[in-house]
């Protein structure tokens, strides 16, 4: 039951936080040349780092590749959730997987309902590290990540 909590948590956070960016906060342009470029400034040189919330839509897949193809993306991720949660229901020997996969299954569903909702991934979490400008990111993109690092390290610590 907890796996299905998780997934349902993601779902509204991240449904939450898509519409507030969409209805809320103007796209980034690359002609406001200083943070936080049009979104809304969190923290500044914390460390080093400076996080703000800025709209960027994602018309294809990770850091926008393939924006050309947008059908095929959208096949190819319906395919994947699918195969994910025959894989999580039925095939899944690992018990200690199930919260992982969760986090991974309903992160990618996330994204696939944002192009039935929008036409595009919002995505409006903005990291500078260092002074390397990160990717914009959304909540459903952390959850894969996530899901799959936790997967990883379960894989690492079961062949100790």
């Amino acid at each position: 039951m907890l796996p299905l909590y998780v997934a349902i948590l993601v779902f509204i956070l991240d449904f939450t936080s898509k519409f507030l960016t969409h209805n809320y906060l103007p796209r980034m342009r690359s002609s406001w040349l200083w943070y936080p470029y049009g979104g809304i400034g969190v923290f500044k040189d914390f460390f080093g780092i400076e996080f703000s919330l800025s709209h960027q839509i994602n018309q294809g897949a990770a850091w926008g590749l393939f924006r050309d193809f947008q059908m095929p993306l959208l096949y190819l991720r319906i395919v994947l959730v699918i195969f994910l949660i025959v894989y999580a229901f039925w095939l899944n020997k690992q018990k200690n997987w199930s919260i992982p996969l969760a986090l991974i299954i309903s992160g990618a569903a996330c994204n696939i309902f944002d192009y039935f909702l929008y036409g595009h991934v919002v995505d409006m979490l903005h990291f500078i590290l260092w002074g390397y400008d990160f990717p914009v990111f959304n909540i459903a993109d952390s959850a894969i990540c996530i899901g799959i690092v936790w997967i990883i390290i379960l894989s690492i610590m079961e062949k100790k």
